[in-house]
């Protein structure tokens, strides 16, 4: 359960990578912001990627015309299903365009009024982490709009806590409470909410493996799991199990319950994970350490990650019906 790496000192925001919150109302207003930057990215030979919803993408390729045809678009339901899995998608944006040369930019919109409470959060640290994970690279440009007519006020001001530079009515200001990435180290060392009960407990240690693996196959199978989706809730599960008995003390313990619309399955120890942005790099091909997280995040729609003095839990949701 402990995978390494070296940590990005942090960035210091709108230097090199300039990471700026667009908060918009409704559809008129998400076009406002969003066309002037992607047209001024494409007048200027830049390469762009945008990625949001399917609607979005609709609306923005009307509204640029001709210009758009040099956009690339990708559904964030796709690449953003599991907030964790966002950071890497723009981190081979950036890769492949440093190799080109070429100057690049891009709008990112994971925050949207359908995530559920646990996305929400996940999406919130992913913004942070943002900063910490491009902050000492290249220069390059990343707008994330935010719909203020749809989302908790709560939500436009942890943004403006993650995001250097806001935008809104057309105005450009920097962030008065701007915190870099601290916001998601706080939260990567807090306790996560309460299961709910019914659980079902299961201690793990070496002998265990094949009646953890057991357990939540058959769970999920009660859940009504299509047997590919369960399989690989499994796969997960035995993965963070392993990496318990190696690298967070031999010990820990399996909870499995539903909440409306998912299964939850989390898996305790007293390992400490101290980078959070574990799991979130694609580990490189001749490196057989610090895959665990990386491969769960690939199975899983969600998975939130909690470590501190206490130990670590790591929570996977898959999603019912």
């Amino acid at each position: 359960m402990r995978d390494s790496g070296a940590s990005a000192r942090p960035g210091p925001g709108g230097v090199g990578f300039e990471h700026e919150a667009l908060f918009y109302a409704a559809d008129d207003g998400f076009l406002a912001g969003t066309v002037p930057f992607v047209a001024e990215g494409v007048s200027a030979g830049e390469a762009v990627l945008v990625v949001v919803d399917v609607a979005k993408i609709a609306a923005l390729r009307g509204a640029l015309g001709a210009a758009g045809a040099a956009v690339r678009f990708a559904d964030m339901a796709e690449v953003g299903a599991n907030p964790a899995r966002i950071i890497p998608a723009w981190h081979d944006f950036v890769d492949e365009q440093v190799g080109t040369g070429r100057p690049f930019r891009g709008v990112g919109e994971p925050i949207s009024a359908s995530r559920s409470p646990a996305e929400l959060v996940e999406c919130q640290i992913h913004e942070s982490l943002l900063n910490r994970a491009f902050g000492d690279g290249p220069a390059w440009r990343l707008l994330c709009p935010y719909d203020v007519t749809t989302l908790d006020p709560a939500v436009a001001a942890e943004a403006a806590r993650s995001h250097p530079t806001l935008i809104e009515g057309g105005e450009s200001r920097c962030s008065a409470s701007y915190a870099d990435w601290p916001g998601a180290e706080r939260t990567f060392g807090a306790a996560l909410p309460d299961p709910a009960p019914p659980l079902c407990r299961l201690e793990v240690d070496h002998r265990s493996l094949s009646a953890v693996r057991d357990l939540v196959g058959r769970q999920a199978a009660a859940a009504g799991v299509p047997p590919p989706l369960a399989a690989d809730l499994v796969l997960a599960v035995n993965e963070l199990a392993t990496n318990t008995l190696r690298h967070g003390g031999g010990r820990g313990r399996l909870l499995v319950w539903r909440e409306p619309g998912a299964l939850v399955c989390e898996v305790r120890d007293r390992g400490r994970l101290t980078d959070p942005l574990v799991g979130r790099r694609r580990p490189p091909r001749e490196d057989e350490r610090g895959r665990g997280l990386w491969m769960v995040n690939q199975l899983c729609e969600l998975v939130q990650i909690r470590s501190g003095p206490d130990g670590t839990a790591i929570r996977l949701h898959l999603r019912l019906g």
